[in-house]
């Protein structure tokens, strides 16, 4: 029964979130950020996890604050529900095409934490004057956030994950197959291995 419950609560967001890793990918998130739910039900979708999300959020300020603290809930919560990771085949890699954009995943469940994060994103000229530029949006989905996820989620799962944009132009089906990818190499890394159920995969005997 790898399942988990985590509630966080700080100055800037309230989340509640449910996972249970062996489901068939129902989901029920309500982030209030339109873009990242979407992103979120289709990582939920293609891990096959069954996961509900409710966060309240300071979304009036913008969506860093929502988007960062829902990835440091996931992954306390994958953490716990993975227990001692005994059995899991521990490993996970996606090479994930989305229309022109290709995406290539890889990652350890390792209790290491590292983001290895090559992705780049076409940028827009700041309507003020000035000759700054930004990265795109998706809706009211800064397309950096994607990466600030990320970081938050690897470092509180102890996840060494790759992600590298081998292709792509179009931000949403960027950061879509990046989500997609992501889901998918996480449930090779989840599934357990019956060949070594009772075993924990690492010479050092614990993850």
């Amino acid at each position: 029964m790898r399942k988990s419950e985590i509630a966080r609560k700080t100055k800037e967001t309230d989340i509640s979130l449910s996972l249970d890793i062996d489901g068939t990918g129902v989901y029920d998130i309500k982030t209030g950020v339109g873009f990242f739910d979407h992103m979120l039900e289709l990582f939920t979708r293609h891990g096959r996890f069954d996961m509900t999300v409710r966060c309240d959020g300071d979304t009036w300020v913008d969506s860093h604050h929502t988007v960062e603290d829902v990835g440091i809930v996931m992954g306390q919560a994958f953490k716990e529900a993975l227990g001692d990771k005994k059995g899991i085949r521990r490993y996970g890699e996606m090479l994930l095409p989305m229309d022109e954009a290709l995406i290539l995943v890889a990652l350890d469940i390792s209790g290491r934490n590292y983001l290895g994060y090559d992705v780049e994103f076409q940028s827009m000229k700041v309507t003020d004057g000035s000759n700054e530029m930004r990265q795109m949006m998706v809706g009211s989905f800064d397309s950096e956030l994607a990466e600030e996820f990320l970081m938050a989620f690897s470092r509180e799962l102890g996840l060494t994950l790759h992600v590298k944009k081998l292709a792509g132009k179009n931000t949403h089906h960027i950061i879509e197959a990046t989500f997609k990818g992501l889901a998918r190499a996480l449930a090779k890394a989840c599934e357990i291995d019956e060949r070594f159920k009772d075993e924990i995969p690492s010479t050092k005997g614990s993850l």
